[in-house]
Order: C-alpha cells, then structure tokens, then sequence
C-alpha cells in the first residue's frame, strides 16, 4: 500500500499552483486598474500582499507605498499599525526598502575624517549650502571615537556644486568642509584641472538610494536617519547600529 503522502503530494502541488494563479491574477487586476484610473501610479514596482487580509501593497518609485483592495478599487495613503504588537508595519517596511548596505559605499569618494580613535563608522550624505547640515555640523563635533564619510552632495543648486568642487579639490578636504561649515571661511576655487567627477557619482548614488535631503546619516547596519538629529540622539543611533 501507498503511503498517504504519495497521494497528498500531487494535489498539494495543484493547490500551489492555483494560489500562484490567484496572486498573479489579482495583480494583474491591481496594475490594470490603478494604471487606467490613476495615470501618475502606472509605473508599479511591486504588488504584494500586505499584512492585514484583502489588502495589497503597492510599491512605487523605489519605496513609496500605498495600499489598495484586490480589484484596485480603493486606494489607501497612510500607514498600517499593528495594534497587538504596537509596531509601525508601514515604516518597518519602509525601513528595509530604503536600507543601504553600509559595506557596499564606494568610501574612496567620500571625505573620511577620523575623531579619536575612530572604532564606530558613519557616512554622512551633505550638502554645503544646507543650513540644516551646518547646524549638524556643529553638534558632530561632540561625537568622539568615529569614522566619518562625508559624501559631498550638492543637490540645492549651482553654487552647491562649485563650493563641492572647491571642497574636494583642495588639499586638506576635511580642513576646508569644516573652515566653511563651521567657520564660515569661503571656499576657494576649485584648480582648472582637478577632476571632480566625483560629485557626479555621489549624486546618482544618492539618486539610487532615494536621498532627497541633506544631511541624510547611513550607519552600518544600513538604517538612515534624515535630518539634522543632535549628538545624544547620534550617540544612540551609534550604539544601536550592528553590522
């Protein structure tokens, strides 16, 4: 006699392969649906299955998230709170989308300025003529015992990529980003023949990673963290991150 599994093992395989038809269907319901209503959503990254029964994810430019039924009926901007577990499923999954892998940084582009004995690791993403990163800045220089990459960044105009360029192109990058940060010393002009093509790279790799503001910190265990946070609240994010 036939052991039960050699039966249940063929129709196991069917139920599969009709719950894959089901979530393919429904997506393909989804994408058509939002496309023909909603023109500025027609280019879907993901559709998915979201934790809460009959609703779907969508995904969007790299990791804007809305949710919808599973006709696309109805769409949902917002966030989804897991009451029991008292967790934010949205920002969790924002969190994981928007992660950068700290190891995979291409470091050589960026300024490396080594405080104390340098044992924690941070990059920083700025921009020169950013007020906000000014005032971080001014609050970095209480953190001790850390490696930082800035990654110059200037995405706030012309003048932001002449000052980069002069940052980048002297001969003490770290002394000439905190002169004008800190000291408000002008940046001189960058030589005729310094290559700074650099500044384009940290550009589209800030682009890639959908860092839209300055300062933007990336820690080792890939979380970022935008804005402007104080030195107690880097000491803790410090602490927190693991490779």
């Amino acid at each position: 006699m036939q052991p039960l599994t050699y039966f249940l093992r063929p129709l196991l395989a069917v139920c599969a392969l009709c719950c894959t038809a089901t979530v393919l269907a429904q997506e393909a319901t989804i994408r058509k649906n939002i496309a023909e209503r909603l023109p500025q959503l027609s280019q879907i990254d993901e559709v998915r299955k979201a934790a809460v029964p009959g609703l779907f994810e969508i995904r969007v430019n790299g990791a804007e998230i809305y949710y919808t039924d599973a006709q696309g009926n109805y769409l949902i901007q917002g966030q989804v709170i897991d009451t029991k577990q008292r967790r934010n499923l949205t920002e969790e999954r924002i969190d994981k989308l928007t992660a950068v892998k700290f190891e995979a940084l291409p470091l050589q582009d960026a300024i490396t300025i080594v405080r104390g004995k340098g044992e924690r690791k941070l990059a920083v993403f700025q921009d020169p003529n950013c007020g906000y990163c000014k005032r971080f800045e001014r609050d970095l220089q209480k953190v001790d015992n850390v490696t930082l990459h800035l990654f110059l960044y200037p995405i706030l105009g012309a003048d932001s990529a002449e000052k980069s360029r002069g940052i980048w192109c002297a001969r003490d990058r770290a002394k000439a980003w905190n002169d004008w940060m800190l000291r408000d010393v002008p940046v001189a002009a960058a030589a005729a023949m310094c290559n700074s093509a650099v500044l384009e790279r940290n550009v589209a790799l800030g682009r890639k990673h959908n860092i839209t503001g300055t300062p933007t910190l990336v820690f080792v265990d890939g979380s970022r963290v935008p804005g402007a946070v104080d030195a107690q609240q880097v000491e803790k994010l410090l602490a927190q991150a693991r490779p």
